[in-house]
């Protein structure tokens, strides 16, 4: 009984084995944490890069004077400085985006879900027309996806895309809040309930007819 007891005693309180491969829990940890700030400066870098490249670069005493008078600091809202800050610019440019991110001390890569959470928000600068086609599920059934392929096909542009003359800009969006005119179509806060291809293409054709260039329409 006395041996049983010391065996059970030793066993207890004996090490666990030791070797190259063993991690304890707050190594682990730490690598972990480590692994992730790498990833978040990597995703950060990323993404503030394929703006720059996509948009054209604003002066930074542009930036600094948009968000002096706005007032951004670390008790700022995000949502309303983004929302201001797009409203002066037209769109949110990265310089814009990269001050915001240092005068709040919020992560970039947190603003950037934010902006691809909410399609209120734009990296790139839009088109003077937008045309905008719901693909909600009240649009959906009614036939909004032969009116989205004609606003396509009639502007040449795939969703999310703006023409290199920056004419027009082309998306589509979950809900326009018009389920009972769908399918709904939205030109410049213009609303056009029970769109059909057919009459889709003909109020584009006169919007491109409008815009054409002077040599064009002649």
């Amino acid at each position: 009984m006395l041996l049983r007891s010391r065996i059970a005693r030793d066993t207890a309180i004996a090490p666990g084995p030791v070797g190259p491969y063993t991690i304890s829990p707050l190594e682990n940890a730490l690598k972990f944490a480590r692994r992730t700030a790498e990833k978040r400066e990597r995703l950060e870098a990323r993404t503030a890069n394929n703006a720059k490249a996509r948009t054209p670069e604003i002066p930074g005493k542009d930036v600094a004077a948009l968000l002096d008078e706005i007032g951004v600091s670390r008790e700022s809202n995000l949502i309303a400085v983004l929302q201001r800050v797009q409203g002066g610019f037209g769109y949110l440019p990265a310089a814009a985006l990269r001050e915001v991110s240092r005068r709040t001390r919020i992560p970039l890569s947190r603003i950037y879900g934010v902006l691809s959470f909410y399609a209120q928000f734009y990296t790139e600068p839009r088109g003077r027309h937008t045309i905008r086609c719901c693909r909600g599920t009240a649009c959906h059934v009614r036939g909004s996806k032969r009116v989205i392929q004609t606003a396509s096909q009639r502007l040449g542009l795939e969703d999310g895309q703006t023409s290199d003359d920056m004419r027009f800009s082309f998306e589509t969006v979950a809900c326009l809040g018009a389920c009972a005119l769908s399918p709904v179509v939205v030109i410049d806060r213009k609303y056009y309930g029970k769109m059909t291809p057919r009459r889709l293409e003909q109020v584009l054709n006169r919007l491109l007819a409008e815009e054409a260039p002077a040599g064009e329409k002649a």
